[in-house]
């Protein structure tokens, strides 16, 4: 009987954390100086730890991804095509606009549905 009553009775201390808040995992990163500098900073106006900082940089932090191969290309063309724009400029400015005017139509044109393409 008063096995039971011990094993009920509460012997204090903090409560057990669940799996999913134990921090049981460790990763190393190495920062440059200046990137380094930049978390001290950040963390001391947040008024948190380092480590608090980063966990909070990785749940609600965004990082933006790569070019996909075709977003790549489509910026490539885009490049090309505003070189082209400035070459027909050029041109125009010389010789007058009114001969340079219809390739300069087709140049945007083609730029504002490369634009429309890359999500721009």
């Amino acid at each position: 009987m008063e096995n039971k009553e011990d094993k009920k009775r509460n012997k204090g201390g903090r409560p057990k954390k669940g799996t999913a808040e134990k921090l049981e995992y460790r990763i190393v990163v190495k920062l440059a100086a200046t990137d380094y500098l930049r978390l001290l900073t950040r963390a001391h106006d947040a008024g948190v730890s380092r480590s608090e900082y980063m966990r909070e940089c990785f749940r609600n932090g965004h990082v933006k991804g790569r070019l996909s191969e075709e977003h790549a290309t489509h910026v490539r063309k885009l490049c090309g095509m505003a070189n082209n724009l400035n070459q027909l400029a050029h041109k125009a400015n010389a010789g007058g606009f009114y001969e340079e005017r219809d390739d300069c139509k087709v140049a945007v044109a083609r730029i504002h549905e490369l634009l429309t393409k890359i999500g721009i």
